[in-house]
């Protein structure tokens, strides 16, 4: 059985946080908004899940649409759009994760676009499979 006020509410903070991390490219926070381009992929994949009644925990996006394997075939580009966005996920935010200098030294409006993209790809699938499994 589906759920689906679970999966919009997750889908609801998912686009949210798109949102906030293009305004965060806007203002030329790139570190942020590739984070929060992480972030809005995981709530999505999570959405899914949740939706489906399965398992949700964790941060790896890709790790997370590896459960879902059982119920649907994910997109080899899907999956590719997870494994980077996974490694934006720590160096985001910790200065340690750097030899020198903070976040705000490595992210360019380029990496915040690409992670848009990739959170958005992933969003678009996981709402089509989503409209797949409710006409099942």
């Amino acid at each position: 059985m589906l759920d689906e006020k679970e999966f919009s509410r997750w889908m609801k903070s998912s686009k949210r946080t798109l949102d906030s991390a293009s305004r965060d490219c806007s203002s030329g926070d790139y570190n942020w908004s590739c984070f929060k381009a992480h972030q809005a992929a995981e709530f999505a994949v999570k959405a899914l899940l949740r939706g489906l009644g399965l398992h949700a925990y964790g941060h790896s996006v890709s790790g997370l649409l590896l459960r879902l394997k059982e119920v649907l075939k994910v997109d080899e580009v899907v999956m590719s759009d997870a494994k980077a966005l996974d490694k934006l996920y720590v160096p985001t935010r910790y200065p340690n994760a750097w030899a020198e200098g903070s976040p705000e030294d490595y992210y360019t409006a380029s990496d915040s676009q690409n992670a848009m993209k990739s959170a958005e790809n992933i969003i678009r699938w996981v709402e089509g499979s989503w409209r797949s499994l409710k006409r099942e």
